[in-house]
């Protein structure tokens, strides 16, 4: 079992700042910019370097710590409608929640979160993010045409998402009973019956598996799901984390505990391993199936990824879209036609029918 103690050690690191660099040439501020790579001044269009550092390491799992140092010269914002929170620079005024759309948003005392590792930086432009969720919808085919004509990507914020990354090795020791359907062919009065048995076979052995970088949320703000479904971010390679990265971005607020991010990455992995030991037997049914497992090996990362949130408005409702900030991949909602998933129902059905027909005259 994981000591509650080890999530602190994911957040020893010091000198976390979070700070406005301001252009040397103007005085202006600078954001990070995905295409460059670098902070640009918004007034002047200067760029300047980002210092490269080394990439992070990881980490014993069941190496414990003391506290960590936290988030400094920054601000926790809540949403009022939704919930959400946000990691923002401290002394910025005008803010827009980037998951429900609405400007209720009030700062909060609590502290806002500890400091990550590294951080995966924005490469897809704020610009290109909207060409591509536009398209994306208008590619949907039970949205309605009327939204499709003129669908808006509303509202795109730019947010830095807390994950863990978790390696081990896994050995499982398992016994269990399969079960593979077979026909038999019996005659009576002339006539030829089949009939469907199943025959049981009993099952044994053990299986070696190597995990690298599983990814589990660390942020109630985006579901395991959303996160999955804008997999893969490039998490092996990682810069060490440099408040920078986030200038002209917000972060969300850690709020799961690494134990309990531990404790669903093992659920997900056994998952794997009884795939993969199925994978190994021709078999219809499980009757029984018992593993044993042992982890060894255990690393972890904990990392922030950069997606983009906004979303489409229609008839008076949001719909909420993600787009992976590496890669372009996206996620989402939007709003479905009731004619044509009725329409499609009854070709469906229709089709059904024909086949049967077909089937009885035949």
């Amino acid at each position: 079992m994981i000591d509650k103690e080890i999530e602190e050690k994911i957040y020893n690191d010091k000198d976390l700042k979070v700070v406005s660099k301001k252009c040397v040439n103007c005085g202006g501020e600078t954001v990070f910019d995905p295409k460059e790579q670098k902070l640009k001044c918004l007034y002047c269009g200067s760029v300047f370097d980002i210092e490269i550092n080394s990439k992070i390491e990881e980490r014993n799992l069941e190496e414990k710590t003391k506290n960590g140092q936290v988030w400094e010269n920054a601000e926790v914002l809540q949403c009022q409608s939704c919930g959400a929170k946000e990691i923002i620079e401290a002394g910025e005024v005008s803010h827009v929640c980037p998951f429900c759309g609405t400007n209720s948003i009030v700062k909060i005392s609590e502290i806002p979160g500890l400091k990550p590792q590294g951080v995966v930086p924005f490469k897809l432009e704020k610009s290109k993010a909207v060409f591509l969720a536009i398209k994306w919808a208008k590619k949907k085919i039970y949205a309605p045409r009327k939204f499709k004509k003129s669908v808006k990507a509303e509202n795109l914020h730019g947010v830095y998402s807390p994950i863990f990354t978790f390696d081990a090795n896994s050995t499982s020791n398992y016994m269990g009973r399969l079960g593979k359907s077979y026909v038999v062919t019996h005659y009576s009065n002339g006539k030829a019956y089949v009939s469907t048995r199943v025959r049981y076979f009993n099952i044994s052995g053990t299986l070696n598996m190597n995990f690298d970088d599983i990814v589990v949320q660390a942020s109630t703000d985006f579901s395991q799901n959303v996160i999955k479904s804008l997999e893969p971010f490039p998490t092996k390679d990682v810069p060490l984390y440099d408040p920078k990265y986030l200038k002209g971005f917000s972060a969300n607020t850690y709020d799961r505990e690494g134990a309990k991010c531990w404790e669903e990455c093992v659920s997900m992995m056994n998952q794997k391993i009884e795939q993969n030991i199925l994978k190994k037997y021709d078999y219809d049914y499980k009757q029984s199936l018992n593993i044993n497992t042992k982890f060894s090996g255990k690393t972890y990362k904990y990392i922030l990824v950069p997606i983009y949130v906004g979303h489409f408005a229609y008839n008076k409702k949001l719909y909420n879209f993600y787009i992976n900030g590496d890669n372009g991949k996206i996620t989402g909602k939007t709003p479905i036609s009731v004619w044509k998933v009725l329409f499609t129902i009854l070709v469906v059905l229709l089709g059904l029918t024909a086949l049967t027909l077909l089937f009885y005259l035949n």
